[in-house]
């Protein structure tokens, strides 16, 4: 199944709309997005789960990121709209309900556009050791959401660390 994340911009409030799976592939472009646009002032993020058929951990741990980012900054918040019944048992098992609020029902997001990554001159194994940082902030961010998930990810949080550089992973 092809995925993607559209991306609209409408006043005050960032949307976000995920189709297909929202996974390790696609959570750096928008961890990358999202950072862009709370520097630019941006504090109410939207993410449209409507057309969403698969969360995994990594995507998930983007969001917690994303939401302990935006409490950081002065009157930020993430909502999760349109979220169906698998995704909110997955997102409310890792405790992330207790960071942002998730509706089943929601507005209606405007006309969005896909977000492109921006491809980096890297070789492969550049792109893989930044993918695999990426999957490291978010399972870190998980386990910061929610003490509990240090245990379920154990094994993933011990691989990541083995595999990826000895520096300061940012999320």
């Amino acid at each position: 199944m092809q995925s993607s994340i559209q991306v609209a911009v409408n006043g005050e409030t960032v949307w976000v709309k995920v189709e297909g799976r929202g996974s390790f592939l696609n959570s750096g472009s928008l961890k990358e997005f999202i950072q862009e646009m709370i520097e630019r002032g941006n504090r109410d993020i939207v993410v449209d789960l409507e057309q969403c058929v698969m969360l995994d951990s990594t995507f998930m741990g983007t969001l917690a990121g994303i939401a302990l980012r935006l409490k950081e900054a002065e009157n930020g918040r993430l909502r999760v709209v349109h979220c169906g019944e698998r995704s909110y048992e997955l997102l409310c098992g890792l405790g992330l309900d207790q960071l942002f609020s998730i509706k089943a029902n929601g507005a209606t997001a405007p006309q969005c556009e896909l977000l492109a990554r921006q491809e980096k001159a890297a070789s492969a194994a550049a792109q893989k050791r930044e993918q695999k940082q990426e999957m490291l902030a978010a399972h870190e961010a998980l386990c910061e959401a929610a003490p509990e998930n240090e245990f379920r990810f154990k094994d993933v949080l011990d691989y990541l660390k083995q595999d990826v550089p000895h520096e300061t992973v940012a999320r």
